[in-house]
């Protein structure tokens, strides 16, 4: 089932790290979500990882990512 309306649909978690990254850099993520991966040593291969086995910590990443999504289409 295709859900038109979800921002997510079909967005892999590296693309949304990366424009995340792009967008704000790991300094102002940390500060959104405060997580290791984001405030020591900071990789998109560490956050992926940690991120696929913490579920609250990547709705918080897919929040921001839906928030800019938001504001630049």
């Amino acid at each position: 089932m295709t859900h038109p309306n979800n921002p997510l649909q079909g967005v892999t978690l590296e693309h949304i790290l990366t424009e995340l990254v792009r967008v704000y850099g790991w300094e102002e993520m940390a500060k959104e979500v405060n997580i290791r991966c984001f405030t020591h040593e900071p990789s998109v291969q560490s956050s992926l990882k940690f991120l696929r086995r913490t579920p609250w910590a990547r709705d918080k990443v897919e929040a921001m990512y839906v928030a800019i999504k938001k504001t630049n289409p």
